[in-house]
């Protein structure tokens, strides 16, 4: 459903709406917000709500620090777990300069380019995240602890598995916030989870993945625990991955194309796509990718090819949780487009001499720094700090 700034002032009179959460992400992917009454949202959407960008990671000097957020009226959400009475609904924001010049390090605004980018190329792609992520428990003051919430194995069912009523609220919230859920399960490692949800257009399925991210983190610690979407949590465990499902229309050619170009791309993409240190201790092991390879249904290539989708889908298994999803989408779309645009055929599936991702972050950083790829796409704002 599609709302204007009409629809918005109207649900916050009618449903009782007293606080709006202004959001936007910083430049790694963290949800930030404000929060207004229902008296200043006119002034919101006409004038924007300033903040300082220099309190922001990555953002602006403390010299020129004055941003304001426009909140985009599409994205109005209900959070379901607060009141009733006197409830409370998120928008996402446009962060713009005092003059109303765009903010090049605004997260989704790198997304939007490139959409803007391929679909001037003829290109739509929709994606679909699926995210990994572990539940521990919390000390008697509310610290978190590195303790699993169970030790429970691949698709375990109750009483092993203990996240199973936490997996069902999630997916029942988030549900009320718009978001379709088409699987949930107990994942492989002690206290391990995975929710799938729908695919939709780039943007929208960006903003999921952080609605997603937050609604999880906030109901596991309503119940007591601790919801971490770190890449390597559980040292001798599996890994937690985001791995991204990306769907195109036209014909098989493009889409082979489209997943060569990403091919191509990813050793440039990784250091956005796998932002931490403990990403590298994820990548190569149990089913993570270390080679850049692609196979159909195979579970450790870089690209998979699912069986069902062939010729339509397919998977990146690289990247991880702590990813800034927005810019992680906007590579993918850059690194796909080219192929397209170029022609290019994916090297043969798995092979024992292929390419190997990045091992460390620092490598991953140089190779992004060097990059003309990142460099042509990404604002120098951001590159800059590389």
């Amino acid at each position: 459903m599609k709302y204007t700034i009409n629809d918005v002032m109207e649900y916050v009179r009618e449903e009782d709406v007293k606080f709006i959460r202004l959001a936007f992400c910083d430049v790694e992917g963290t949800i930030k917000n404000v929060s207004i009454m229902p008296g200043e949202l006119g002034k919101a959407f006409t004038d924007g709500i300033a903040f300082d960008g220099s309190a922001i990671k990555g953002f602006e000097r403390a010299e020129k620090s004055d941003l304001l957020l426009f909140p985009d009226p599409d994205t109005l959400t209900l959070l379901p777990w607060r009141p009733s009475h006197g409830r409370v609904i998120r928008l996402f924001c446009d962060i713009k300069y005092a003059d109303g010049t765009p903010y090049e390090l605004d997260s989704r605004l790198i997304l939007k380019k490139a959409i803007e980018y391929a679909e001037s190329r003829g290109i739509k792609c929709d994606f679909g995240a699926e995210f990994e992520f572990y539940l521990f428990k919390l000390g008697e003051d509310g610290e978190t602890t590195d303790i699993p919430c169970d030790e429970a194995g691949y698709m375990d069912v109750a009483p092993k598995d203990r996240g199973e009523n936490i997996r069902r609220e999630i997916c029942l919230t988030i549900e009320e916030m718009g978001l379709y859920p088409e699987c949930s399960h107990h994942e492989e490692g002690p206290g391990q989870n995975e929710i799938d949800f729908r695919y939709s257009d780039a943007l929208s399925s960006a903003d999921h993945a952080v609605i997603f991210k937050n609604a999880t983190e906030s109901i596991a610690y309503k119940n007591g625990f601790f919801a971490s979407f770190a890449p390597k949590p559980v040292k001798n465990a599996s890994g937690s991955g985001m791995h991204v499902n990306v769907s195109l229309t036209g014909d098989e050619n493009a889409f082979r194309s489209f997943y060569a170009g990403v091919m191509r791309r990813t050793r440039e993409a990784t250091y956005f796509f796998n932002p931490t240190e403990e990403s590298y201790e994820r990548l190569g092991g149990r089913k993570a990718p270390q080679k850049i390879s692609w196979g159909e249904e195979d579970r450790t290539a870089l690209i998979r090819i699912p069986a069902s989708k062939k010729g339509k889908r397919f998977e990146l298994r690289s990247p991880d949780g702590e990813a800034n999803v927005y810019i992680a989408y906007a590579l993918i779309i850059y690194a796909g487009t080219e192929g397209v645009e170029e022609g290019l055929t994916p090297e043969r599936a798995i092979s024992e001499s292929g390419e190997k991702l990045p091992g460390s972050l620092s490598e991953a950083r140089e190779i992004a720094a060097n990059s003309s790829f990142i460099k042509k796409y990404l604002p120098a704002k951001l590159t800059e700090q590389l």
